[in-house]
């Protein structure tokens, strides 16, 4: 089963989100900020990370950008979730390796299809999968 990592400083959104997947049958972990996630890669298998821009300690882009630098996570797909409908913002996420940029509110549909897409794309490349 696959296992994604929820990454958002806001515990409502973190459910929701949960909740979209789970009803898709993904295996679901959560973290609260770029930190407790950099913990959560390192005991888990995760297989995608699905994280916010904003956070406090180490926001999306600080924590894309270690995922990156670290060998065993820099091939794990990283989609960032976020109010931030600003085009830079949207390309800092993108620089630092981010394979997807959605703007909340988010659907199911949504974060469901890109989830799906970015696996794919995972698979497609040989990608390391852990199942």
């Amino acid at each position: 089963m696959m296992k994604i990592l929820i990454v958002d400083d806001d515990g409502i959104t973190r459910k929701l989100l949960g909740l979209y997947l789970r009803g898709k049958g993904y295996d679901v972990s959560f973290a609260e900020n770029g930190l407790d996630a950099l913990e959560k890669l390192g005991l888990e298998n995760i297989n995608l990370v699905l994280t916010d821009l904003n956070m406090p300690y180490m926001d999306g882009i600080e924590l894309v950008r270690n995922m990156k630098e670290e060998p065993s996570y820099r091939n794990i797909p990283v989609m960032m979730v976020t109010t931030e409908d600003d085009e830079e913002e949207r390309f800092r996420a993108m620089e630092a390796g981010a394979d997807a940029y959605l703007v909340k509110p988010v659907t199911a549909e949504t974060i469901n299809g890109t989830v799906r897409e970015l696996l794919k794309k995972l698979f497609s490349q040989g990608g390391e999968l852990h199942v």
